[in-house]
């Protein structure tokens, strides 16, 4: 009687071990899933291919799936569209350029355009 129950224990935790493995390679393609992301097929793909590398590009797939969020893109920037970035940038020049033109008449000093000094040319 306890020769089976032992086998039928034995059986249970191989079997939740296995899909607990297999569930657990799930984990980055629900991420990215979860966020729309744009590799969702690689990153599922990958974890397939991680299992029969004991998991050694898993942390990586985390890594990939976590780095994409659809309402700011790969997590990189500051929530600002490129173009609005530009235009504070281009506002940021002209301020600048404007303090210089101002340092520049208070001083009494001409702009120069800058020489080439090393003779060459093109």
């Amino acid at each position: 009687m306890l020769d089976y129950f032992a086998l039928g224990l034995l059986v249970f935790v191989g079997l939740v071990l296995f899909y607990g493995i297999i569930l657990l390679h799930d984990i980055p393609y629900e991420i990215a899933v979860h966020r729309n992301h744009p590799h969702q097929d690689a990153i599922h793909a990958t974890g397939w291919v991680s299992l029969f590398t004991l998991h050694a590009l898993w942390p990586f797939l985390w890594i990939w799936a976590m780095a994409y969020r659809e309402d700011r893109g790969w997590g990189f920037g500051d929530g600002h569209s490129p173009k609005s970035h530009i235009i504070h940038l281009e506002q940021q020049m002209a301020e600048l350029q404007g303090r210089v033109d101002r340092l520049e008449a208070a001083s009494g000093r001409t702009p120069t355009l800058p020489t080439d000094t090393h003779g060459g040319g093109l």
